[in-house]
């Protein structure tokens, strides 16, 4: 699958400070190693083995997406990622900057709030990300004339060890210890202003820190120290200028979703997520409405105490994730995204919710994978906050930019 970008439709200076900044510069995308084909003719096919057993089948080839990205799956919405879904992988450009302090920065660009500079780089389009710049939620950098990128401040620590103890069966949330296995100092955020950009965020998360090329070469065919690098980290390779993560399977209005999942505001969330700890995020507000001016979030619905079974077609949240071995993770349901809704965010507020006694003891609980669904069961008082009542974000957010719609 290939999309190639119009340069005629890109604003001279756009191409310009492109030439300047994000160098290598991807603008043609593909997803390779697909996974199991269908029977000929078939609309359908068995689902790759990354989101086996809770997915079973999925939009087989030739795509109506490839018509209109609107229409059903699978859309690459990330285009400078290269995804492999047998894996659960995306390869992005491995970014190399530094600190205005001398230390090396590797991070990626995952979403801009510019629309040519979005689909120059072959990211998502983020408008509301441009309410983020609050407090220390948004750092500061400039590019320099050979194209590197300084950041006035931001430190990340890699070396601490992940670790997450379930609590006792059949309460496995919350859990005994969470421990994140990177965290960010109080001036480090995932959200860039550039002075030679003036307006525009950019997301660019770390992965690695204050480490030599020499030293992540080393990485370039696996074998990863997790003491060096982000948790979710597969392979990285700075002599080809790429690093592979692990994605994160989740469902958006019904559709099963790939995303990334790189920062959280909260230690133990963060940890729960395999993410790095960032307290800057905490200046990002949570609390007003999807659409609100000032809200550069969007909404997030983790379950709680969902079904729990490997093998339980139904299975999801945090009890299961922390439980069922070769689990998916929680299956959170997302808002809006590219192709789906208009108020798509990187940023997700999360709403923290469970299924009542009432709605266990009479056989309701399922599987959800459609925001307006849960609200509507949060309406009827079958699901409610962790905080008592309807669903609602209790201030907790995460950095989880969206890559690819499954279907």
């Amino acid at each position: 699958m290939k999309d190639y970008l119009s340069i005629s439709a890109i604003p001279a200076s756009a191409l310009f400070f492109a030439s300047l900044c994000f160098l290598p510069s991807v603008v043609s995308a593909e997803v390779i190693n697909r996974g199991p084909e269908g029977p000929p003719l078939s609309e359908i096919r068995p689902a790759p083995k990354s989101i086996y057993p809770d997915q079973y089948a999925i939009t087989a080839q030739p795509s109506p997406s490839e018509v209109d990205s609107a229409f059903l799956g699978p859309v690459l919405l990330m285009k400078s990622a290269v995804v492999d879904l047998e894996a659960g992988t995306a390869t992005l450009p491995l970014r190399k900057g530094k600190l205005a302090s001398g230390e090396t920065v590797w991070s990626i660009l995952t979403d801009a709030t510019d629309e040519n500079l979005a689909k120059l780089h072959g990211v998502p389009f983020s408008p509301k990300l441009a309410y983020g710049m609050t407090g220390k939620a948004t750092r500061k950098g400039h590019v320099e004339a050979d194209g590197s990128i300084v950041f006035q401040s931001g430190k990340v620590d890699f070396s601490p060890e992940h670790a997450v103890i379930p609590g006792d069966a059949p309460d496995f949330f919350p859990p005994k210890s969470a421990k994140p296995g990177s965290v960010g100092d109080a001036d480090y955020s995932p959200l860039v202003a550039l002075d030679n950009a003036p307006g525009v965020v950019f997301n660019m998360p770390m992965v690695a820190f204050d480490v030599s090329a020499d030293d992540l070469n080393k990485m370039c065919d696996g074998n990863v120290n997790y003491g060096k690098v982000e948790d979710k980290v597969t392979k990285i390779c700075p002599r080809d200028g790429t690093v592979t993560l692990k994605l994160t399977l989740g469902y958006t209005f019904g559709k099963p979703i790939f995303y990334l999942s790189t920062e959280a505001n909260d230690e133990g969330l963060a940890a729960l997520e395999g993410a790095t700890y960032t307290p800057a995020l905490k200046d990002l507000p949570f609390a007003l409405e999807d659409a609100s001016q000032g809200e550069p979030a969007e909404r997030l619905y983790a379950f709680i105490n969902g079904p729990t079974g490997i093998d339980n077609p139904f299975r999801q949240g945090l009890d299961s994730a922390l439980s069922d071995k070769g689990s998916h993770g929680p299956l959170n349901v997302l808002g809006g995204i590219p192709t789906i809704n208009l108020d798509y965010s990187p940023m997700w507020r999360v709403f923290p919710v469970k299924w009542t006694a009432d709605a266990i003891e009479k056989g309701y609980r399922t599987k959800m994978t459609d925001a307006i669904a849960i609200e509507d069961a949060g309406e009827r008082g079958i699901i409610e906050s962790i905080a008592g009542g309807k669903p609602k974000p209790v201030g907790f957010i995460v950095n989880c930019p969206v890559v690819y719609r499954v279907n």
